[in-house]
């Protein structure tokens, strides 16, 4: 299978620009192609906090108060 996508390099780490399906530790070919700068990438906000793989408790948004404040 060849699936072709687009990833930004940190210094260390390739970052895939989209979800990727492929089962954890699988074994990949990578090629590099740089690509130009793009001129303004914008990226919302929905794309961010997908990105960070947050896990909680499913009542954080009710809570919120609660999380932050408790002691």
């Amino acid at each position: 299978m060849v699936e072709k996508i687009t990833a930004v390099f940190n210094g260390k780490v390739f970052y895939p620009s989209e979800p990727i399906a492929l089962p954890t530790n699988t074994r990949v070919r990578i090629s590099i192609e740089i690509l130009p700068p793009v001129e303004h990438q914008t990226v919302s906000f929905l794309q961010t906090a997908r990105s960070l793989n947050l896990e909680g408790s499913p009542d954080w948004s009710a809570n919120i108060d609660k999380y932050l404040y408790a002691k």
